[in-house]
């Protein structure tokens, strides 16, 4: 009987301690294509390398988007979002945000004390420096959507249920509410790829027209990456498509009618 006892218990322990696989890994690299209204508009890449933080080994997402052809005549854009955070934690160390947008620019640099519950930010256009109190647990904009890849609740969740999180973005932080949807079968150039659907809550006012202006579709599998987004802007509407991908940890999943 004591036997028994012990080997349930070491079962049951074991099982317990069972963590869950990470969707992501360094090498991860996709890229979307954007359309504003019927016009290919450009183009949002994200890749995860690996880099150094601490003394030990962080990953490094950088973001970029870009317009191209017409649009970039009348509107050009060139992003670039960077983030680097802890692997097992997914804790932000840095960040790197680095934006023109028709001639809207932003060049901020931001370095959390995870310690202390801070996020030290240079402002290198306006040539200014300073230091915010932040939650525990807070994310920034890139290391947000890693994050929530992750996040234990993900694949449970019920229609109508939401994830928020404290979000440090524009010198403030901000709770950032993902509410699911449901699943939806899409069609792309890869093939039908079934989704979760998504709707982050986002601020009103000069990008987007309303709170739920935004749409996003994940896959769903172990990779979760993001295969559509819909947005509602303030002017007109955008859509980007998954347009190309490599290095993602686990099999992409299309259906085969």
């Amino acid at each position: 009987m004591k036997k028994i006892i012990v080997l349930l218990l070491v079962f049951i322990s074991t099982n317990s301690f069972v963590q869950k696989e990470d969707a992501f890994t360094t090498g991860e690299w996709f890229k979307l294509r954007i359309h504003y209204g019927l016009v290919n508009a450009g183009y949002a890449t994200l890749e995860i390398k690996e880099a150094v933080r601490n003394n030990h080994k962080v990953h490094h997402v950088q973001g970029k988007g870009w317009t191209t052809g017409m649009t970039k005549l009348f509107f050009e854009v060139k992003d670039d979002y960077q983030s680097f955070f802890d692997k097992e934690t997914g804790k932000p160390y840095q960040f790197l945000r680095k934006i023109d947008e028709g001639g809207y620019t932003k060049y901020q640099e931001g370095f959390f004390n995870q310690d202390n519950n801070t996020v030290r930010v240079k402002d290198y256009k306006n040539d200014t420096e300073n230091t915010y109190s932040v939650p525990e647990n807070v994310q920034d904009i890139v290391s947000s959507f890693y994050y929530l890849r992750n996040h234990p609740k993900i694949d449970t969740l019920k229609e109508g249920e939401s994830i928020t999180i404290d979000m440090f973005f524009d010198n403030e932080t901000t709770k950032f509410k993902l509410k699911y949807i449901g699943k939806e079968d899409i069609k792309t150039k890869f093939g039908k790829i079934s989704c979760k659907v998504f709707r982050p809550y986002v601020q009103a006012g000069r990008v987007f027209k309303e709170e739920e202006s935004l749409t996003v579709w994940i896959s769903d599998d172990d990779n979760k990456i993001p295969v559509r987004i819909k947005a509602s802007l303030a002017v007109g509407s955008l859509k980007a498509d998954l347009d190309a991908f490599k290095g993602l940890k686990h099999s992409f999943k299309v259906k085969v009618d």
